[in-house]
């Protein structure tokens, strides 16, 4: 037996060297599924198959990333490059650069990122002059994308009566024309958003079968990682694409089906049996990352779902401690409790702090978190927070990249056509635009052709015709130089390199650092990149299909992780707290409305579970301080669904300020929740006012450019002062933390000298 096969378990084996034919494998979690997809592709590789006929779609580039490693490391890079594997967007973005033409799309279209689309948006909301408050950005954008997902085109949104009702009602009546205008200015500036990657895929195999025909011959066997997760169109296309060959295998687990608001269809492998009857399956139910306890527990939450497919999770793992579960007073005892667990353990067993996890169902949760691990120095980091790519220093640089692409990527070009500042202001960005959609041009097309425009003055043509110059360089530049050379001669002659190198305030240290870590990034792309493929469009695309996970910097290393559960799915953690579990928050208020959407909650408790290697701790709040006061809260249902006998269960001491609200109110037995909560208020507003008023902060004196310490986040340096008296606020920037705004009055700066 080859050495690779035996690393494998029994069934883990057997799906493995499962060779033809529809393969569907149910993988529980920590069950070794990532080691299956390798090897089994490890596999093919070994009976003949030619690389260039395996298709191996993931949903995150690391993920890909690291099953590329693996099989370089048995198969060897020459072999493993020849792979088609990679993010569904990636690998379908491929595809439509080598057929773009096809369906009237340059090669070099650029790819819209959820801000880019957002931006958009709301400059089309601005154009129509409609209320920001009922057309919000976010909300339209969203909606666009349902649409698109469902194949409704903004000519059949027009044709449906149903959905423009429901715009009527939502006083949302020129919907339709913002999505005809999104999609037309998408067109006309070369670009498409992440649906239309899926989407015009789709369109490609269904409008021309020579297509179709060619790569169901190059993706003879098809492998799908995290099957539950695909959507109605990533599910069409897969089923398109297998069908002449039908040697297609999933990977998936229906228990960790989480992403329905995304459009995951977790019928998509419920209903596998069904699309291809004559299917092999195969179970991984061994689990080899957490406790006996954990995975014992986890069994006795999922079993409650209806809809799933059965089996039964088990380990050889030591049974582990028990999964302590805490009722706290408040969310803040709440955050107290975590952080002095963490700075325990990290003092009892030498654990490091990116040995622990902290999990929430939503972002807004982790205020109180934040502040206890501050106070005891435990630095964290929060997942799915602004991400490296998104930063506005990266994000200018980035469109200069983009317009040396792709000139006609107006979004690009309305990010720096003035900046750094070179006199080209809102007024002309204006009546650009105008002269465009008038032309149905782009607004690259009306500058790169000015000819003495009668409608513009001289002085703004020369500015504009200098522009042009510029920019024609770098399309020159990014067309003939490697990404590295291209990008540095960019970030040096837009002006950008020297307009950060100047500004010497903290922040402006900070985003210049930035710069050199880009370009650091772009030089490291190079060294790896064949030859070939190692232009400025080669990155920009690797880049525009990044996710968090991708972007996750070295430094970050060493930090408790803070994540929401939808986060951390695919991750694990020797220590893993699962906080806030009351009933409206964990499960959330909306999952009452059906038992699918209940089910898929229980689901989320169960990832979240799962991520747990040695311990999991579980705690939720008898009350919670939410609009203003303290809302009694409830235990959740899930914490009464885990077996008895794996939980060890404990009722934390409240905090000194508690204790005394509580001894009041046992003083006072008729007063009622809302009166406590007011009760409550005021005194900490007097406590608040008392700070106010000694001589710890003396507003007046706190000038711009002052070292001053903060009781939480240490030594900063103000950076900016605006307001007057009551309304003064000090920006402030604190080492490691980043910049904080403050209103003077309640921040009790120390002046440091």
């Amino acid at each position: 037996m080859e050495k690779y096969l035996l690393d494998l378990n029994k069934e883990q084996r057997k799906a493995v060297i499962h060779k033809d034919g529809p393969l569907m494998v149910i993988a529980g979690a920590g069950s070794g599924k990532t080691r299956v997809l390798t090897h089994r592709i490890i596999h093919l590789l070994k009976e003949g198959i030619n690389p260039f006929n395996i298709l191996s779609l993931t949903f995150t580039n690391k993920a890909a990333k690291e099953m590329r490693n693996r099989i370089e490391n048995i198969i060897g890079n020459s072999i493993s490059k020849n792979l088609w594997m990679g993010t569904f967007h990636s690998v379908f973005s491929r595809i439509l650069r080598f057929e773009s033409e096809k369906i009237n799309y340059p090669q070099n279209f650029t790819i819209y990122d959820t801000e880019d689309s957002k931006q958009l948006i709301k400059s089309i909301i601005k154009e129509l002059n409609l209320d920001k408050d009922i057309y919000k950005t976010g909300l339209i954008r969203n909606r666009i994308s349902t649409l698109k997902n469902n194949f409704i085109t903004y000519q059949k949104y027009y044709e449906n009566k149903e959905l423009a009702l429901q715009d009527q009602i939502a006083k949302r009546v020129e919907f339709g024309k913002i999505y005809q205008i999104y999609q037309n200015r998408c067109h006309k500036a070369s670009a498409m958003d992440f649906d239309d990657l899926l989407i015009k895929t789709y369109e490609l195999l269904e409008l021309f079968p020579d297509l179709l025909e060619k790569y169901q011959q190059k993706f003879k066997y098809i492998l799908i990682d995290e099957y539950q997760d695909t959507n109605h169109i990533q599910y069409l296309i897969v089923k398109k694409l297998a069908s002449k060959f039908m040697n297609i295998c999933v990977v998936g687990d229906d228990a960790q089906s989480i992403y329905s608001f995304r459009g995951a269809n977790i019928q998509n492998i419920l209903n596998f049996k069904n699309d291809y009857p004559n299917y092999t399956s195969y179970k991984l139910e061994q689990n080899y990352r957490s406790s006996s306890t954990i995975v014992e527990a986890a069994n006795s939450i999922i079993k409650n779902n209806e809809k799933q497919i059965q089996k039964t999770v088990w380990t050889d793992n030591p049974k582990g401690e028990k999964i302590i579960v805490v009722k706290t007073t408040s969310d803040n005892d709440e955050g107290r409790l975590v952080a002095n667990t963490i700075s325990e353990i990290q003092m009892r067993k030498q654990a490091h702090c990116h040995d622990f996890a902290i999990l929430y169902r939503t972002n807004a949760q982790s205020r109180a978190l934040e502040e206890s691990l501050r106070k005891k120095n435990i630095p964290y980091k929060i997942y799915g927070g602004l991400s490296f790519y998104q930063r506005k220093e990266i994000k200018d640089l980035l469109a200069y990249f983009r317009l040396a692409i792709n000139p006609n990527d107006e979004e690009a070009l309305k990010r720096i056509i003035n900046y750094p500042r070179r006199g080209i202001g809102l007024t002309t960005l204006q009546n650009l635009s105008l002269m465009a959609n008038s032309n149905n041009s782009s607004i690259w097309e009306v500058i790169n052709n000015l000819d003495n425009n009668s409608k513009l003055n001289n002085g703004t043509q020369k500015k504009l015709k200098d522009f042009a110059l510029t920019i024609n360089e770098f399309i020159i530049k990014s067309n003939e130089k490697d990404a590295y050379f291209a990008s540095e001669e960019i970030a040096k002659q837009s002006g950008i390199f020297s307009e950060l190198y100047n500004d010497k305030s903290p922040e402006g240290v900070n985003r210049f650092e930035n710069i050199q870590e880009l370009l650091n990034g772009i030089k490291n792309f190079v060294e790896h990149a064949e030859k070939e493929s190692n232009k400025l469009a080669d990155f920009m695309q690797d880049v525009a299909l990044l996710t968090d996970q991708d972007t996750e910097k070295d430094n970050d290393f060493n930090k408790v992780t803070m994540m929401t559960v939808h986060a951390a799915k695919g991750l694990e953690f020797p220590y893993v707290f699962v906080v806030g579990l009351e009933e409206n928050m964990f499960p959330n208020i909306m999952s009452s409305e059906s038992q699918e959407a209940l089910e898929e909650e229980r689901r989320l408790f169960y990832v979240a579970i799962t991520r747990a290697e040695k311990r999991l701790f579980l705690s939720f709040a008898s009350s919670r301080f939410k609009w203003g006061q303290f809302i009694d809260s409830e235990k959740s249902r899930f914490i009464d669904e885990i077996d008895e006998k794996c939980l060890e269960k404990h009722e934390h001491l409240p905090s000194s300020e508690l204790k005394k609200s509580k001894k009041f109110m046992l003083n006072k037995n008729q007063i009622d929740t809302k009166k406590y909560a007011l009760n409550l208020n005021k005194r900490r507003l007097k406590k608040v006012n008392y700070l106010t008023n000694n001589d710890y902060s003396d507003t007046e004196k706190i000038k711009n450019g002052m070292n001053v310490k903060h009781s939480s986040f240490g030594i900063g340096k103000i950076i900016n002062i605006s307001g007057e008296g009551a309304n003064k606020k000090a920006t402030v920037f604190f080492s490691g933390i980043g910049q904080k705004n403050m209103l003077l009055k309640f921040a009790k700066l120390q002046i440091v000298k």
